[in-house]
């Protein structure tokens, strides 16, 4: 290892946290916010509140295959598309609180220079292996496929329609020779293979760095499903990995001679974090470097599982190889977030999208953080329902959180004018109270440290719930003027332990943290201030309390499932196999004058200048008959040779292209429109007859 090695467990200058930049070619959803935005915000802000030189980067990702699918099915240019969803998603991150100190784009002409600067740095340094090898091409588009305009049957889960580079059924990593009957995402033929020529960033030479850097250092430091998907990589052997691809959008390669070439948008988008930096850097007039080239720096990527991979070994290779960077110190990658017991599609709107809650839920966001932060797929995948929902909001954050501060605050208001009482002559409960609230602090940093979210945040109701079982218990409404010196201590209590909510609430609750100091009328405090025993002096005048949080009704959560459910209905209607109607009927007399048998293909072969058509030959039992069919763009010669099948045998014989065709194959088609023979289900004679 060099000057790059894994820095150890210690005091940093500076933390540069990066979250996935989201594709600008749809809107944000829910899952989105609970694999990556959420934490990383949590993380951010509690960094803030400890003092530290913290800088959060995000952007759009506009290079990415779907985009170009999008705008071909819109029928615009990719930059439209990216334009549209770059500023739908920068303002709902804005409105739902994501504290981002800046969010780029990898568009922008500075991320362009960024990400050709580097990759011809590595070119100069002799780092990229040039290789010409075979990639599927599209004949009737002309153009050679991307990972994602093919797709295939997945040859781990047999899902019908997996991407060239990802199932996203099984989650299954894939590369496009892995797929079965692969058809372009363009025409719809199956494509063929055609040499091209590409740039590699050699993995496997850097596979001794792997071993040391991830699978010794971060053995124990990184999440069991971050640390086991990469010991699988690096363990079946790291090979070559292209850093371009043929395509018209995206980052040009900057070597002469490449027209029609791009960086391979997993070698651009990640350094749309370095370029994000850099933009950040001139718009406040200071130097970006430090940020990702100094050692004191602490760097985290917080990304989903299907993005570990490039952020654990390309991205780092990348990093390394060019020789100035720092890597990564962790990468805590979250599972995926289900809806409502089924797996979150954009295509089939089964989504919870950002904006659109926004508007239906407005002045709540603080809700949707809590509730996705606690259930959290931080281990394993997650349901997120609307039941949940509710009942989250109405038992916890109303019942518990919001409950104790209102009774605190308008009990204060009622005996004391709203001014902080005396705290004088504590007895042991109070003592404990007291020393029970200032070890939150420490144990909800500590979870937050070390990525554990979910943790931190019972920890943080688990204070309000110490506050509101103190003051049930404690009834100084009952005593004020009995015994109003413990009624004083009672509620000088309860607003210490609402001061401190009110700190260390505001990494998960920023909205709520801020509304509840000012009713506290104090300022902005930091986290360790939530460590003392008395944040509000005797004294101290409070502003009229308002309530935090507002009952959720069955109503509300109706119309979410309703919604739901018509999308659920629309996509079982677009489902739905595309049947042609029913033909008119025929006589009985009709239908025996057809002859159908059993037979068996002996010979198959391309009929020239035709795309469509083979010329077939097949053994009937009575004879060997010639049949013309047109399915040469689903099936090659080789692969239909000997297979037993259904014909119409005494069909009228026709010329076509040249051959005299006498017979029918029978013939059905699947969902993608694929034609499927029809076969016997046990064998039978060659001429055995249909009836």
């Amino acid at each position: 290892m060099t000057k790059q090695n894994l820095q150890s467990n210690r005091k940093f200058k500076r933390y540069t946290v990066t979250s996935a930049l989201p594709y600008a070619n749809g809107p944000i959803h829910i899952g989105h916010l609970a694999g990556v935005y959420v934490p990383a915000d949590i993380y951010v802000r509690y960094l803030r509140l400890k003092g530290k030189d913290v800088l959060f980067i995000c952007g759009s990702d506009e290079h990415g295959v779907p985009i170009t699918i999008k705008a071909r099915n819109e029928k615009v240019n990719p930059q439209k598309i990216v334009d549209i969803y770059h500023k739908m998603n920068k303002k709902s991150f804005e409105d739902f609180g994501i504290s981002f100190d800046i969010y780029s784009r990898t568009s922008m002409d500075l991320h362009h220079k960024t990400a050709s600067d580097i990759f011809r740095k590595l070119y100069d340094k002799g780092k990229l292996v040039e290789q010409e090898n075979e990639q599927y091409y599209d004949e009737e588009n002309k153009q050679f496929l991307a990972d994602r305009y093919i797709i295939g049957t997945c040859p781990v889960c047999s899902y019908e329609k997996a991407y060239g580079d990802q199932c996203e059924s099984c989650g299954s990593s894939l590369s496009p020779n892995e797929l079965k009957n692969p058809r372009s995402m363009l025409s719809g033929n199956k494509p063929v293979m055609k040499k091209t020529k590409h740039w590699y960033i050699p993995l496997n030479e850097y596979e001794p760095m792997f071993r040391q850097w991830i699978l010794k250092e971060n053995k124990n430091k990184w999440k069991p499903n971050v640390y086991g998907q990469c010991k699988s990589w690096i363990e079946s052997g790291l090979k070559p990995r292209a850093v371009t691809r043929d395509l018209d959008w995206g980052v040009k390669v900057p070597i002469e001679n490449t027209e029609g070439k791009v960086l391979y948008v997993w070698f651009d988008a990640p350094i749309g974090y370095i370029s994000a930096t850099r933009q950040w850097a001139e718009l406040n007039n200071t130097d970006w470097e430090p940020y990702w080239k100094d050692k004191e720096t602490k760097l985290v990527h917080f990304i989903g599982k299907d993005n570990i991979v490039f952020h654990c070994i390309i991205f780092p290779a990348v990093l390394y190889a060019e020789g100035t960077y720092i890597l990564p110190d962790n990468v805590p990658a979250n599972e995926f977030l289900n809806l409502e017991n089924d797996k979150i599609s954009t295509s089939r709107n089964w989504a919870v999208w950002l904006h659109k809650y926004l508007e239906e839920f407005p002045a709540k966001q603080d809700v949707l953080k809590y509730v996705l932060c606690a259930a959290a797929p931080e281990t394993k995948d997650n349901d997120f329902t609307w039941k949940d929902f509710q009942a989250r909001n109405n038992n916890e954050l109303l019942a518990i959180f919001g409950n104790f501060v209102n009774r605190t605050l308008v009990l204060t208001q009622k005996f004391y004018d709203g001014i902080v009482p005396e705290f004088c002559k504590p007895d042991k409960a109070e003592k404990q109270t007291i020393k029970e609230m200032t070890g939150f602090a420490e144990r909800i940093g500590k979870s937050i440290e070390n990525y554990r979210f979910r943790e931190a945040l019972n920890e943080l109701m688990n204070l309000a719930r110490l506050g509101n079982k103190y003051l049930t218990d404690a009834q100084p409404w009952k005593i004020h003027k009995t015994d109003p010196k413990r009624a004083e201590n009672i509620l000088n209590c309860c607003l210490q332990i609402c001061a401190a909510l009110s700190v260390l609430s505001e990494p998960f609750l920023p909205f709520t943290a801020q509304k509840l100091k000012k009713m506290l009328n104090i300022s902005p405090m930091k986290w360790d201030s939530a460590k003392k025993e008395a944040l509000l002096p005797r004294g101290h005048k409070l502003n009229k309390p308002q309530l935090l949080f507002e009952k959720i009704e069955d109503k509300m959560v109706e119309e979410q499932l309703k919604k739901l459910h018509i999308a659920r209905q629309e996509n079982i209607e677009k489902e739905k196999p595309n049947i042609e109607p029913k033909k008119p009927n025929v006589k009985f007399n009709d239908f025996t004058k057809l002859d159908i048998r059993t037979a068996t293909i002996l010979k198959a072969e391309k009929i020239s200048k035709s795309k469509k058509l083979l010329k077939i030959q097949v053994d009937t039992g009575w004879d060997i008959k010639t049949i013309a069919a047109g399915i040469a763009e689903y099936y090659s010669p080789e692969e239909i040779t000997g297979k037993k099948i259904v014909v119409l045998i005494n069909l009228e014989p026709r010329n076509i292209r040249g051959i005299v065709s006498d017979g029918m194959l029978l013939m059905s088609k699947d969902n993608d429109g694929k034609p499927v023979f029809v076969t016997t289900e046990k064998k039978c004679e060659n001429g055995s007859q249909i009836t």
